[in-house]
């Protein structure tokens, strides 16, 4: 999908530049293994799931008045591989609900934005609940697609840290039973402070086919 076929209905919402950085999260002493700086290697793919929907509205806040679950503030910068902060970048974000539903009638925690001039992007959104699928139990994660003005479309999947307190689950117990989830996408946590998260994650993506 190239930015020329998302439709941008729906109104964006104005976000403060991110501040939440991975630089950011480790002066808070979070640590940092699994979301390094950047260092050329493209951030892992997986699949797309049967939940997408395209033409979803270009926003930055995700979380409207029947979303209830614990929030999050997630930002951070999209690089090339030679670790270039990618201006006009476009993300997608899809996720389940607090109670591990997708909206498939509408556009429900669905949006899509781009980097800013620094290559840099902000996400008011929650934490998604773990739920049953055809894969089994999924661990909570964040669908993420992102693309390059005229590259290819990378698609991914975000996790928490094991350490993660939200719907009173047990994080850890469902990140290591999930046989999807790929450790090197989990997203760098700070909080909860007032009842919610701060979250960074960088992703590293190609500009050009390969």
């Amino acid at each position: 999908m190239t930015a020329a076929l998302v439709a941008t209905t729906g109104a964006n919402v104005a976000l403060a530049a991110p501040v939440s950085t991975v630089q950011k999260a480790r002066a808070a002493g979070r640590p940092l293994a699994v979301t390094p700086a950047c260092d050329g290697h493209e951030t892992p793919a997986a699949m797309e799931g049967p939940l997408f929907k395209p033409q979803s509205p270009e926003r930055t806040d995700l979380v409207t008045p029947a979303i209830r679950g614990v929030r999050l503030d997630l930002s951070g910068v999209v690089y090339d591989t030679a670790c270039k902060p990618l201006p006009g970048a476009l993300i997608e974000f899809w996720q389940c609900d607090q109670n591990g539903d997708y909206d498939t009638a509408g556009f429900s925690l669905r949006g899509h934005q781009y980097t800013d001039g620094r290559g840099a992007f902000g996400l008011r959104t929650i934490i998604p609940r773990d739920y049953w699928g055809r894969w089994g139990q999924r661990a909570p994660h964040i669908h993420t697609q992102v693309q390059a003005p005229g590259g290819p479309a990378l698609i991914t999947q975000l996790y928490f840290p094991d350490d993660t307190q939200a719907y009173g689950r047990d994080f850890a117990a469902l990140n290591a039973a999930d046989r999807l989830i790929n450790r090197a996408c989990t997203i760098t946590l700070a909080g909860p402070k007032g009842g919610r998260y701060t979250g960074a994650f960088d992703f590293v993506i190609q500009t050009t086919a390969t």
